[in-house]
């Protein structure tokens, strides 16, 4: 905008004669300072008459209340600013014709001082001279994002409107109301609420994975813990040790004649016989124990029914075992093949049997395990094995997956192993596939043991985090230096452990395989037995003779 000494002298143009050029106008804002208090008659100027003036956003407000006034460092009279209809007096210079500066036209700008004690909130601070947000009747509202001129005037909060000042300028502008403090919506509650249930979801989700893991594992390596004893404590030799020779393991002699019964009978929990099956993995090994109750199948391996016959006897050797869970002795029982070698070790002595066929029956079939299977009517005839499993695998039961085998040779324990369990080592010797050794975890009893040695660890990890560092977050949130967080369940465990953030980590990462182990030391046998459904499921598939 042109800067003009009076209201005339325009050209033709509509531009004064006399008006200060751009260059002229730059050196002029140089100049800009706080001049000395102007003298004489033209110093006590009337705001009314100021052309170069800037309305304030509440113009349309009386002159009393929304006008601004200006200090005056002079000892002039005090000006009427109110009389100028809300105007503020934007600084001018006029120049006469000649360049110099009459003095009794030049109009001073002095800094807003008197209100502007807040931090660069409003007006004067960065020259927003609409207001910004900031500057209102007697109160300058800060960095509050009041609105853009709508609502200046409720910029400041009750009794902080006038000359308060607080952080970033008169603790205004949060809103266009000016509220320093809102309640917590009903969203950020709604979002808490789902929160907490969701980390309710979590724990369940992960109770429910502990118990497919306690029931696919844990339940097999108590089973194998269980076996391996009960085969040491028989006193039985070591397959991988007999008869040894410089050239490893001597491969046993397939006897053909009529095969000695062993042993001619046995107590229910009674060790019977060991089974190998190649085809499971050179590691698979189970003990078959004399009885077919759930104690029977899911400690000990397998269990041979108590009226089939015993191996070596003319008729059939019938075993019962899980496919899923508790070792899963006969999981993988849909992949044998036709020849596979199925061998039964006693005592004494190796029946060599191969692998038939199958059949997939309802539990009221009992004919499968009758000394003839194929006519229970007529008296048998030959030696066979036959396995019974559950179908499907994982899910209730309610069909028995039945396995059928041939005999087909015995040998003697004392000559060595059969060929169907031997290879070739790296070294060239003859070797037993089976290393005949207990898993690392099939050596714990039970999860006593390490959840105990847990919450040792625990305890005294607290202890020694307490006496060092106390809780230092619980400090934190209770002096305002951290934000007070919301309500949850794995957040408030964190809280209440002492220590710094690592040591809090560690406690509540002990703490809860702690509870986990328990879960599957003792909540999850309870569940398979008690609750109707993971009962179903437990995978008993004796056939019901």
């Amino acid at each position: 905008m042109d800067f003009m000494a009076d209201n005339g002298g325009f050209n033709g143009g509509g531009r004064r004669k006399d008006a200060v050029e751009p260059t002229d106008l730059d050196k002029a804002f140089e100049d800009f300072g706080v001049p000395d208090p102007p003298s004489g008659a033209g110093s006590a100027s009337d705001a009314s008459s100021v052309a170069g003036s800037i309305p304030l956003p509440n113009a349309a407000a009386s002159a009393a209340t929304s006008a601004i006034p200006l200090p005056d460092s002079s000892s002039a009279p005090t000006q009427n600013w109110a009389s100028a209809g809300g105007q503020i007096p934007f600084p001018r210079t006029a120049v006469n014709p000649s360049g110099a500066t009459d003095q009794a036209q030049t109009e001073v700008f002095q800094p807003i001082q008197a209100v502007q004690t807040a931090a660069q909130g409003g007006f004067a601070g960065q020259e927003n001279f609409a207001g910004q947000a900031g500057y209102m009747a007697q109160s300058i509202g800060g960095n509050g994002n009041a609105g853009n001129a709508g609502n200046i005037g409720n910029a400041g909060h009750g009794r902080h409107n006038g000359r308060s000042t607080g952080n970033n300028g008169s603790n205004g502008g949060n809103g266009r109301n000016g509220n320093a403090k809102t309640p917590r919506s009903k969203s950020r509650r709604l979002w808490t609420v789902l929160g907490i249930f969701a980390e309710i979801l979590f724990t369940v989700a992960a109770i429910c994975a502990l118990y497919i893991v306690w029931q696919m594992w844990w339940t097999g390596v108590q089973s194998e813990h269980t076996q391996y004893n009960q085969r040491q404590s028989v006193s039985w030799s070591d397959p991988s040790k007999s008869a040894g020779s410089s050239k490893g393991v001597s491969i046993a002699k397939a006897q053909n004649g009529t095969p000695p019964v062993q042993p001619k009978s046995a107590d229910t929990g009674d060790i019977v016989a060991q089974i190998y099956i190649p085809r499971f993995g050179d590691q698979w090994q189970r003990n078959i124990v004399q009885g077919t109750d759930m104690t029977s199948l899911n400690k000990h391996g397998m269990g041979h029914y108590t009226d089939s016959q015993m191996p070596g006897q003319i008729g059939n050797f019938a075993a019962a075992g899980h496919r899923n869970g508790y070792g899963q002795p006969l999981g993988d029982v849909d992949k044998l093949k036709t020849g596979d070698p199925i061998v039964l070790r006693t005592k004494d002595y190796w029946y060599v049997y191969t692998y038939t066929s199958y059949k997939i029956v309802t539990p009221d079939h009992v004919e499968v395990v009758a000394p003839n299977p194929d006519d229970p009517t007529a008296p048998a005839t030959q030696r066979m094995i036959t396995l019974t499993t559950c179908e499907p695998k994982y899910s209730t039961p309610t069909h028995r997956w039945i396995t059928y085998g041939k005999f087909k040779y015995w040998a003697k324990v004392s000559d060595g192993v059969p060929q169907e369990l031997t290879h070739l080592g790296q070294n060239g010797k003859v070797q037993f596939i089976n290393n005949q050794r207990e898993s690392v975890f099939a050596k714990l009893p039970s999860l006593v043991p390490i959840i105990t040695a847990l919450l040792v660890i625990y305890v005294v990890l607290f202890i020694a985090a307490a006496l060092a560092w106390r809780w230092p977050l619980r400090r934190a949130i209770r002096n305002g230096e951290v934000k007070k967080p919301d309500p949850s369940i794995y957040g408030g465990l964190m809280r209440l452990q002492p220590g710094i953030k690592g040591i809090r980590i560690l406690l509540v990462l002990l703490l809860l395989v702690a509870v986990a182990l328990a879960i599957m030391q003792w909540a999850c046998p309870w569940a398979a037995s008690n609750i109707p459904i993971l009962h179903q499921m437990s995978n008993y598939v004796a056939v019901n003779n």
